[in-house]
């Protein structure tokens, strides 16, 4: 299987058929070991009938108790063998399925990875969520056509193989049976494949439109727009449940001639048998095994029914899989130098400079129009923004991530240790470099596989001693004003948090972010509204560290607060996301009445300003 570090490949990502054979060639010993114990299997069951044969011919019908004793022996034998040789099928074919399932997974958090802040423009989080949750598990399960799938099409023709040498007549009935199932289900599985499809994309709108209400149920409710949301919500939830109906009657009917042809083919081959054997054309112990035969091709034509209807699920969530694979991050076409001294961002937009080794703060009524300057200035939206007057789009993007550091608080915390999710694990001459943006999925990824998390943060009961945290690791909590989080917490640094630190409130969330943020150490830090959840007296604690911490570095805050203003060495302010007043917090009060009005309250002064 997989191991945890393991590279993946490179995927197949011309179609749903490809990516499954890339899935098999990729672990082709294991692949032939279940396709030949799957074999081994079902055909070993096919060896009863012919010894029960031998039983009844050589020992029961003329007397020879001996060979009846030495067959039975004999069957017992090969029950046993064949006992063991399924445990190991078995146990084979769960790897062949978790490699596929790990390997998938690995490919997609790749790719996930590799798109970075792209990703949501190009799939929506339901369609993202549904590969995650539903395709990768159902793409594992198609590959159990590798060993019974296999072993089905051989125990059928070993069986035909073994009627021959009994009558022609009944090996042509048996062999009948393929086309004959191929016929009847060979519609379905297309039809199952359509179906299938449009189930999933609805499921993909759905999955969206349930994390749209989640995120945005406080603003619909003050907006009086709940209803209309939940009308919709419903409307959808029922053409789902439509849906999954008529998937559910195609995978009925596909199961049914799983079970109900065999039974046909088990009863027509039996009275065929039966009156050739009253003919005297076949001997009893003849009729016994065709009897058995046909009984042992229950499994195998249910199997290849089975292996029908997996092949086309898992086709549909393989298309689903390549589609999002297919997508490619913009090209990196920069070539341009960067300034080798820390330099002048320029968003040209807005009218925006940040001037190197300063704490600047960004101020405007609207937090989208501060957000949009972000982006712009950290490289996540196209623009004409400039660095050092180079083109920031120009520099090679490694080289933007590795010295521009956009945090907000929408970054992802891991389920980890406290250290290991502020970057604390990580050596000190590593931090800093490397792509440290802390957006969304372009957040680092340590831990994100560990799902052995306490709800209380507790590390488990056999923790090591914890460990004392290095220096940077201090500064960067000090500054941020997180060390009452690790005090309270039972190990310390070592104490394990969920995914997304659910175990932590929303303003200690929020200090973890900025000590990750301040210990990454980058050149330029671009920090969205980091003190918003916090109170008066924190927030004026990381204020006051914040300018410290950061002396000497380049620094610009998107904030309202007088708390953080009163410190920034320079302050812009924003209407209609343009640059309409720049200077001091002390001197913008005084001269700039619509910067008053939004950072004192004033609501009077606001009235009078419009």
């Amino acid at each position: 299987m997989i191991d945890a570090y393991e590279d993946p490949g490179t995927p197949d990502t011309r179609g749903g058929w490809s990516y499954l054979w890339w899935l098999v060639a990729c672990q082709p010993g294991r692949s032939l070991a279940g396709a030949l114990l799957g074999s081994a299997w079902l055909t070993l069951m096919a060896g009863t009938p012919y010894m029960m044969a031998r039983a009844v011919d050589d020992g029961l019908v003329p007397g020879h108790m001996a060979v009846l004793a030495g067959w039975s022996a004999a069957i017992f034998v090969l029950g046993a063998v064949n006992a063991w040789i399924s445990i190991m099928r078995h146990r084979t074919m769960t790897r062949v399925r978790m490699d596929a399932y790990f390997r998938t997974i690995k490919v997609l958090v790749g790719q996930a990875v590799r798109l970075g802040a792209e990703l949501p423009r190009r799939a929506d989080a339901g369609e993202v969520v549904t590969i995650g949750v539903g395709d990768v598990h159902t793409i594992a399960q198609a590959l159990t056509v590798v060993g019974p799938g296999v072993g089905a099409v051989v125990v059928y023709a070993v069986v035909a193989g073994l009627l021959m040498t009994i009558s022609p007549l009944l090996t042509g009935v048996v062999l009948l049976g393929v086309p004959v199932v191929a016929l009847l289900a060979g519609p379905l599985a297309r039809r199952l494949q359509g179906r299938e499809t449009e189930y999933r994309e609805r499921q993909s709108v759905l999955t969206a439109r349930i994390g749209d209400l989640a995120g945005g149920l406080r603003v619909l409710n003050g907006l009086g727009g709940k209803g209309l949301f939940a009308d919709a919500f419903r409307r959808d939830s029922q053409h789902l449940r439509a849906q999954g109906y008529r998937v559910g009657a195609v995978a009925s009917w596909v199961q049914a001639l799983g079970m109900g042809l065999p039974t046909v083919f088990l009863a027509v081959v039996t009275w065929i048998a039966a009156r050739m054997a009253a003919q005297g054309d076949i001997t009893v112990g003849q009729l016994v095994s065709v009897y058995g035969y046909v009984a042992v091709l229950v499994g195998p034509v249910a199997f290849l029914l089975d292996m029908g209807y997996q092949l086309s699920r898992g086709v549909v969530a393989a298309r689903r899989v390549v589609r999002l694979l297919r997508h490619e991050p913009p090209p990196d076409e920069g070539t341009a130098q960067a300034p080798a001294e820390p330099a002048v961002l320029h968003d040209p937009e807005s009218g925006v400079r940040l001037r190197p080794r300063r704490l600047t703060a960004l101020v405007s009524a609207a937090p989208t129009e501060t957000g949009a300057v972000v982006d712009r200035l950290g490289r996540y939206t196209p623009s004409d923004v400039t660095w050092g007057g180079v083109r920031l789009d120009a520099v090679p993007l490694p080289e933007v991530r590795a010295r521009i550091l956009v945090a907000d608080n929408d970054a992802d915390l891991f389920a980890d240790t406290l250290r290991d999710s502020i970057g604390g694990g990580v050596s000190a001459p590593h931090r800093g470099a490397g792509p440290h943006q802390m957006r969304g999925s372009d957040a680092p990824h340590r831990g994100a596989g560990n799902c052995a998390t306490s709800h209380n943060g507790a590390a488990p009961a056999d923790a090591p001693p914890a460990a004392p945290p290095d220096a940077q690791t201090t500064h960067a909590l000090h500054a941020a004003a997180a060390n009452d989080i690790v005090q309270a917490l039972p190990h310390g640094l070592d104490s394990r948090i969920d995914a997304q630190a659910r175990n932590l409130s929303g303003g200690q969330r929020q200090r973890i972010r900025l000590a990750r943020a301040l210990l990454a150490d980058p050149e330029v830090l671009l920090a969205v509204e980091p003190t918003s959840a916090l109170d008066a007296h924190t927030e004026a604690l990381v204020a006051e560290r914040l300018r410290t911490a950061r002396d000497g570095r380049t620094t610009l805050l998107t904030t309202t607060s007088p708390l953080v203003l009163a410190h920034a060495d320079e302050v812009i302010f924003l209407v209609d996301g343009k640059v309409a007043a720049t200077g001091t917090h002390e001197g913008l009060l005084e001269y700039e009445p619509g910067y008053r009005a939004l950072v004192a309250r004033d609501t009077e002064e606001e009235e009078v300003a419009r």
